[in-house]
């Protein structure tokens, strides 16, 4: 058996105004989330939900961790497999469905990274860096990552072909 890691986080409900919850309009969801001595999050409800749409929402969130966490163990995976990786982006989509009795919960997520690679797209043996071996990364990651390993939702990944850093423009 592994190590046991904790994570704690301080959760502070700013909303309550004069009135707390005498009812459901009257109160703000907005709350800070406070994780050591890091800025604090400003986070509420989605606007769907009576949030503050300038806040981050839990559901952002738990599609932001997905693609972090995926980002981090592919850059590891990477590095490890000699691929050197100089840009990384993602644009993930997490879809939830909201039912009748206002229960909800997450269908999927998608993961759409697109991946930036140097050395002229060539591993440190001259090879080509494929998408194959990319792919192969990815679902690596997939596999690795805590927190895809701890949802009950299934989480893609839809990667964009590879890019050299050569094919990528400067900007001006």
């Amino acid at each position: 058996m592994g190590p046991l890691h904790t994570y704690s986080v301080d959760l502070a409900w700013t909303g309550a105004g004069a009135s707390g919850t005498a009812s459901y309009t009257s109160y703000s969801r907005d709350h800070e989330v406070r994780i050591g001595s890091k800025p604090p999050l400003l986070g509420s409800s989605d606007p769907a939900f009576r949030g503050d749409p300038s806040r981050f929402n839990p559901e952002e969130l738990l599609v932001s961790a997905l693609a972090q966490c995926h980002m981090l163990w592919f850059l590891h995976l990477a590095s490890a497999a000699g691929v050197v990786v100089v840009g990384y982006e993602d644009q993930a989509v997490g879809t939830m469905r909201i039912e009748a009795a206002g229960h909800g919960q997450f269908r999927e997520v998608v993961l759409r990274p697109r991946v930036v690679v140097g050395r002229r797209g060539l591993l440190a043996d001259e090879s080509p860096v494929t998408d194959t071996l990319l792919v192969d990364l990815h679902r690596k990651a997939h596999e690795h990552c805590f927190i895809s390993r701890s949802v009950n939702f299934p989480v893609r990944h839809e990667p964009v072909p590879l890019r050299t850093a050569e094919e990528v423009p400067t900007p001006p």
